[in-house]
C-alpha cells in the first residue's frame, strides 16, 4: 500500500529501504528512543534518518527544565545529520511507546524536515512494531522553502 497503508515491520513498498536496510532503520529509531532525556513528560521518542548515500542518523528527544529548550528527537537526528556534512535525505523513522496510534512529528520538525526537500519517506510507528509511510509533502502540506525564499 502506497502512501499510507498499514504494514508490519518487515514489508517495505518498491523504491523504499527494504529488507535489512529498513529493518536497520526501524531499529536504529528504537534504540535512540531507549536514549531519550525525557524527565517532565515522560514521552520517549527515536528517530533514525537515512541519508541519500545510506549513512543512518539517530536522534532522540532531550527536554530542559525551561520548557522551550528541549528539542525533539527528529531534529536531533537531522542536525547530527548536518554536522557531518549530510543535507540530502532519503527516509526517516519515527519511534514512540504509542499503542494506540501512529507517533507523528510536530509542526516544528516537519518544517525543519521541509527545509531538506519534500521528496522523502517518513516511517510512522507503533510500539508493536507497525508502521506507516507518509511522504513529507503529504505531512506538510502547501508548504514553505527554501525556494520560496528565491520568489521575492
Amino acid at each position: 500500500m502506497e502512501g499510507g497503508g498499514q504494514h508490519p515491520a518487515p514489508a517495505a513498498p518498491p523504491g523504499q529501504p527494504q529488507g535489512e536496510r529498513l529493518q536497520l532503520l526501524l531499529r536504529r529509531s528504537r534504540e535512540a528512543k531507549n536514549c531519550a532525556y525525557c524527565p517532565y513528560s515522560r514521552f520517549p521518542v527515536g528517530a533514525a534518518l537515512l541519508t541519500a548515500g545510506g549513512e543512518i542518523f539517530s536522534g532522540c528527544n532531550v527536554e530542559n527544565a525551561c520548557y522551550s529548550l528541549g528539542v525533539c528527537a527528529e531534529r536531533t537526528a537531522i542536525q547530527k545529520a548536518i554536522s557531518e556534512g549530510h543535507t540530502s535525505f532519503r527516509a526517516m523513522a519515527i519511534t514512540s511507546d504509542l499503542g494506540d496510534s501512529f507517533i507523528v512529528p510536530c509542526g516544528a520538525c516537519r518544517q525543519v524536515m521541509r527545509e531538506f526537500g519534500t521528496d522523502w519517506d517518513i516511517y510512522l510507528t507503533k510500539a508493536d512494531g507497525t508502521y506507516i509511510i507518509k511522504r513529507l509533502e503529504e505531512l506538510l502540506p502547501l508548504s514553505f522553502g527554501p525556494e520560496d525564499l528565491k520568489k521575492v
